[in-house]
């Protein structure tokens, strides 16, 4: 581990670069005209690519460094988690690109600001994942929200959309108040906002006890509003159903592990000490994430609110990794149960930008491809895009042997390691009741007639990503190993510091 008192810019040379990377492309895109705004995409991968090696570079080095006195952390759970992220915002620019310029997000007064504000709340994702100051944390967290509500109201003439971005906005200045509250109790029950310091204060007999616990469940009230947790999950299907598919997708993938992140950061590394009243919470929001998400979702036909409650129980799984790695007061059972809720987050996001993005695959000029009999006799139009749906589905059903399956049996095993076997059969029990509405899907697609034979029209570079997208999650799926053990490794760096 390093610590230095004097900023030290290298392990913050990613978000220096983007910072000053989307101000240019900001400039850059103002004097282009919307036949030439394709410049402006390949900007922002570029972008996405340079950020990537600079990360890879720290990630490579495998060390621990603290900067900007102590409020910045680059560690190998940040940077591992930072890859994913560039990798996830990168492929929903991919997908996102004829969906986007379809229905003019990319042309006349709008510009690139869909491309401009995805790299914004991107860097409010990195200062999330790296904050070691609640301050920190709290400003890339409203960094990151206040570009997704600009991004959900982005089609200013959709009265869906709209109505999703003020639901989205005073939902989330709620729970930022929460966050808010929270956090200034920990301030005034341990006198600092740095997480090192709050771990030292909390694990002392100084701190007031009653203090720190409501301040640990407004803390986790707000936590759990960002994960799309129950009871906090309102806002999500109503988003994600009004917004554009494209941001849905900006909604859905990349900030569940800047959310993932700073609940490692607050819970795990700051309020380790009062593990035993957090992890009571978490197994609360667990099990009613996993009941209501799963049940809810049986309900729907549009495909998109049936995701949206399907990501509601799928951090059911994320929260019930994280409330299995202290037992008894002992922490042996720590760096498996954190990395198992990590690689969960990730295969989540893998599998969500595959799912969104047979959804803007689908969808036209004038039409949502949202609908579940829109997806009618896909096998009879693309079987192959039907084959990478049907893959997709599988991994979120946690079917064998795909990606999903190895995250779900990673994060059970954590909990049974715990002793509550009570815990884990109700976790299967709902995953069954849950494979029912994602094999639904896949029935339709391969057994129904479908409603229109035209061919699909697909870009090269979506139909390349998407076939990659798909058997990347068989691969990792059947060979888990590598992933795993990287955010094993992570988790004891993290923990170890």
């Amino acid at each position: 581990m390093i610590e230095t008192t004097n900023p030290n810019l290298v392990p913050v040379s990613a978000e220096i670069f983007l910072l000053i990377a989307a101000s240019a492309i900001l400039l850059i895109d103002m004097f282009l005209s919307s036949s030439k705004r394709a410049l402006t995409y390949y900007l922002s991968l570029a972008t996405l690519i340079v950020c990537g090696y600079l990360t890879w570079c720290d990630y490579s080095l495998g060390l621990t460094v603290y900067t900007f006195n102590n409020m910045f952390v680059s560690d190998p759970m940040s940077n591992l988690l930072k890859l994913f992220t560039y990798l996830a915002v990168g492929i929903t620019l991919i997908y996102s690109r004829q969906y986007a310029g379809e229905r003019g997000m990319l042309s006349g007064n709008l510009g690139g600001e869909f491309y401009v504000l995805a790299l914004f709340a991107m860097l409010g994702q990195m200062i999330m994942i790296s904050g070691n100051n609640m301050l920190a944390i709290y400003l890339g967290l409203e960094l990151m929200s206040l570009s997704l509500y600009a991004l959900v109201a982005l089609r200013r003439d959709h009265a869906a959309s709209t109505e999703a971005s003020m639901k989205y906005f005073i939902l989330g200045a709620l729970a930022s108040g929460f966050l808010l509250y929270g956090i200034s109790m920990l301030y005034g029950a341990t006198g600092t906002l740095d997480i090192s310091q709050i771990a030292r204060v909390a694990a002392g007999a100084t701190a007031n006890h009653t203090i720190l616990v409501f301040g640990v469940v407004f803390v986790v009230a707000g936590l759990a509003f960002k994960l799309g947790a129950v009871p906090f999950h309102m806002w999500v299907p109503d988003v994600y159903q009004g917004s554009p598919t494209a941001v849905t997708l900006l909604l859905g993938a990349a900030p569940k592990l800047a959310a993932f992140a700073i609940c490692i950061r607050i819970l795990v590394e700051g309020l380790m000490p009062m593990a035993v009243d957090w992890q009571q919470m978490l197994m609360i929001l667990a099990v009613m994430s996993l009941a209501i998400g799963n049940l809810t979702a049986i309900a729907q036909t549009n495909l998109k609110r049936m995701l949206a409650y399907s990501t509601i129980a799928q951090t059911g799984f994320v929260l019930l990794g994280l409330m299995a790695g202290v037992v008894g007061g002992q922490q042996d059972n720590a760096a498996a149960a954190y990395s198992s809720a990590m690689y969960y987050s990730i295969t989540y996001v893998l599998t969500t930008l595959g799912t969104f993005g047979v959804i803007m695959l689908l969808a036209r000029a004038g039409f949502e491809a949202e609908e579940l009999a829109d997806f009618k006799g896909l096998s009879k139009r693309s079987p192959w895009f039907a084959a990478v749906m049907s893959i997709l589905l599988f991994s979120l059903a946690g079917v064998p042997p795909m990606m999903g399956f190895a995250a779900k049996f990673a994060v059970l095993q954590a909990v049974l390691s715990t002793g509550a076997v009570w815990l884990t059969v109700l976790a299967v029990m709902f995953s069954l009741i849950g494979a029912f509405y994602y094999l639904r899907v896949v029935k339709v697609m391969w057994f129904d007639e479908p409603e229109e034979s035209a061919p699909l029209a697909v870009p090269f570079d979506m139909r390349a990503t998407l076939t990659l997208n798909g058997i990347a999650i068989v691969v990792l799926g059947i060979y888990a190993g590598p992933l795993l053990t990287a955010c094993m490794h992570a988790m004891n760096a993290t923990l170890g510091t």
